[in-house]
């Protein structure tokens, strides 16, 4: 059976208003991209008020719009030949060290380099029940957010993990750096985590429809500006951790979602401003996963050190702590 385009219609209210209709377009429709919009606005498949519009158009209330949604041509991830930093393997899972940077399986904007595309090559023996994008992924990495996967490498092994991430028998830990000095030296955090109300590219602890999540935090170091956090997490909510931080006021350095640039502003230590404004990703990381082994039956523990990029801004952070005690101190 071949899937139908769809059309869909919106009109605009006064709170709407004066938006782009790209943006206003990206942000109603999750499954789009910014650029999956402006591609579909020059191929016709969007009108305003029955006419052509551009891409940056404004939109004013009353306006008619009318979007055209093709159905997705199938694509077939292909392997490639790309580094990877293999924890353990056998003939059932993979875990793998992905650093940050990475996309776990192509999509839109994403089409190749991805690990998927690495594993295809150096495996040959994915489980298919992932789809021919996703196989053998059971869970998933932001692509900015470095740290430990796992692949199943036969459709017993996915079976298995799903199961175990569905009942949340998978165990996952994280470490972070947040901004602020984080009051308490641990604790928890139980908010529903799902959809963000306006912006659907995000999540949210505001959103009507979210799902529960806890996650659980505890003071590894203080630097001041900023602490260093274990995690662990006990459900596996989208953007789990970085929206939990955020919406205590914590949020991961270096998050260009979820996070506060303005916090760099007021960093008097020129040496560690610079360093903060290069760290060009979350400095979030997967620490540890376990898991029951599909067939050995017994549960398994695999870690991975902090990456060098959050070493490197540790140490810069703990030199500006001794800078200004040395001159409190004089």
């Amino acid at each position: 059976m071949v899937e139908q385009a769809e059309k869909i219609s919106f009109t605009i209210d006064k709170s709407q208003g004066g938006q782009r209709l790209d943006i206003f377009l990206a942000q109603i429709e999750a499954a789009l991209s910014r650029s999956q919009v402006k591609y579909a606005i020059k191929e016709g498949d969007v009108l305003v008020n029955d006419k052509a519009p551009k891409v940056s158009q404004h939109l004013k209330e009353g306006d008619v719009i009318i979007l055209i949604k093709r159905p997705p041509m199938e694509a077939k991830a292909v392997p490639q030949e790309m580094p990877l930093d293999i924890v353990y393997e056998d003939d059932a899972v993979i875990i793998i060290n992905k650093p940050a940077g990475m996309v776990v399986h192509p999509a839109p904007g994403n089409p190749e380099k991805t690990l998927v595309n690495a594993l295809l090559y150096h495996c040959h023996d994915l489980s298919g029940i992932g789809g021919v994008l996703r196989p053998g992924i059971v869970h998933r990495l932001d692509k900015d957010t470095s740290g430990l996967i796992v692949a199943a490498k036969s459709d017993e092994a996915h079976r298995s993990l799903s199961a175990q991430f569905e009942k949340h028998d998978v165990h996952k830990k994280y470490l972070a750096l947040v901004w602020g000095d984080v009051k308490g030296s641990h604790g928890e955090i139980m908010e529903p985590v799902g959809r963000h109300p306006v912006n659907r590219k995000k999540m949210s602890t505001k959103s009507k429809h979210g799902r529960g999540a806890l996650t659980l935090w505890k003071v590894r170091e203080r630097y001041g500006v900023v602490t260093l956090l274990d995690l662990e997490l006990k459900t596996g909510r989208t953007h789990q951790i970085r929206v939990h931080l955020s919406s205590r006021g914590y949020p991961v350095v270096g998050d260009s979602v979820y996070g506060n640039t303005s916090r760099i502003k007021a960093i008097a230590d020129l040496a560690l401003k610079s360093k903060l404004k290069a760290f060009n990703r979350q400095a979030l990381h997967a620490t540890q996963l376990s898991f029951i082994h599909p067939q050995k039956g017994e549960r398994m523990v695999f870690t991975s050190d902090m990456p060098q990029d959050m070493i490197d801004l540790c140490a810069q952070l703990r030199l500006s702590i001794k800078q200004v005690d040395s001159k409190s101190n004089m």
